[in-house]
């Protein structure tokens, strides 16, 4: 599962709020769980499968142009087809990356609750006076009528 996965902005997730993944996950399971850390342990899940991706794609770019393979199993029809799939799997973790680390930089910081904030209303006199009020139209009113 991508939770027991490091992923490049865990260093950040922990600045942020404060505990290591695995104890923000525990956290987030709990019913006072903030909609931030959801949110942002949900991308970061997205962002721990892309970066497997990625890796796996390298990893096998690197084992097929290994100097010790035969290069008569070159094939560059399935180089092509995994220079497709890092090119989709890196737009992915970029996309991922964006998200979370927006996320974060817009987070209040740490023991800082979001506050309800207060404006001032403003209270309309019980009745107004009578020439400040305008007339009622009525439906057509404003159309000449012919005969």
């Amino acid at each position: 599962m991508s939770r027991h996965k490091a992923t490049t902005l865990d260093g950040d997730l922990q600045k942020v709020f404060g505990n290591p993944v695995p104890e923000l996950y525990e956290a987030a399971a709990g019913r006072d769980a903030s909609p931030a850390l959801a949110r942002a342990l949900e991308l970061r899940s997205f962002l721990a499968l892309t970066e497997e991706q990625v890796a796996l794609v390298r990893d096998r770019v690197h084992a097929d142009m290994d100097p010790a393979r035969d290069m008569g199993e070159l094939s560059a029809d399935k180089l092509r087809f995994d220079a497709q799939w890092l090119d989709a799997a890196l737009e992915a973790r970029d996309c991922y990356r964006a998200a979370l680390g927006e996320l974060l930089r817009t987070m209040p910081p740490p023991g800082q609750q979001a506050r309800p904030i207060r404006t001032a209303q403003l209270r309309a006199p019980a009745a107004l006076p009578p020439s400040a009020a305008p007339a009622p139209q009525r439906a057509g009113a404003a159309r000449a009528r012919r005969p």
